[in-house]
């Protein structure tokens, strides 16, 4: 697990608002004033919050659900919302993550595999790094014969800054084992694509 860079103590908390407070007065504004002078404290918190994933061990999350199963076909959960902070400019990217597997004798609780893109997601982050980590943490702890990892995302440092492009997603993919085989990545892109409801 990752030493936590984060630590929600009280000491890590009255330093992070000391240093927000620095960085509104700097920019020209006054941090005493009614609706700022409470801002330090809750984006001490709002980010501890939103870097939780430096406390999470998605490894044990995936190990406290894996079961003994005879099940051989893909499995995919899609649609699972991410957010996650760019580590350039610590600014929001946010989207969704498409994820499927095949297992080899083991499945995994479905409700972990979000839980792990929490885990990682909620970290200063790329998506591209994101996307393997995600595919990896799966195949090296249920060792499945295939994993394939799609990322759909929008990212506000290049909506509200740089070259502005409102419009704009990132979509990045990993896969492994049985989805570098284009007939199965073509299947789990076309189960990803298509509306159920």
């Amino acid at each position: 697990m990752e030493e936590n860079k984060f630590d929600i103590s009280n000491d890590a908390n009255q330093k992070l608002e000391s240093l927000y407070s620095e960085a509104i007065t700097l920019l020209g504004e006054d941090v005493h004033r009614q609706g700022l002078k409470d801002t330090p404290k809750r984006v001490a918190k709002a980010m501890q919050f939103m870097l939780n994933g430096y406390d999470q061990d998605p490894v044990a999350i995936l190990k406290s659900a894996i079961f003994e199963e005879d099940y051989s076909q893909m499995v995919v959960v899609k649609d699972i919302e991410l957010y996650s902070l760019c580590e350039h400019h610590m600014l929001p990217f946010f989207g969704k993550a498409h994820i499927a597997y095949i297992p080899s004798g083991r499945i995994v609780g479905l409700s972990k595999i979000p839980r792990v893109v929490d885990a990682f997601a909620r970290r200063l982050q790329v998506q591209e790094r994101l996307t393997n980590q995600i595919r990896d943490c799966i195949q090296e702890t249920i060792q499945p014969l295939g994993v394939a990892v799609v990322i759909e995302a929008r990212h506000l440092c290049m909506q509200m800054r740089g070259v502005q492009k409102q419009n704009s997603k990132t979509t990045t993919s990993a896969f492994y084992g049985e989805f570098l085989k284009e007939e199965t990545r073509s299947e789990f892109i076309s189960l990803i694509s298509t509306k159920l409801d």
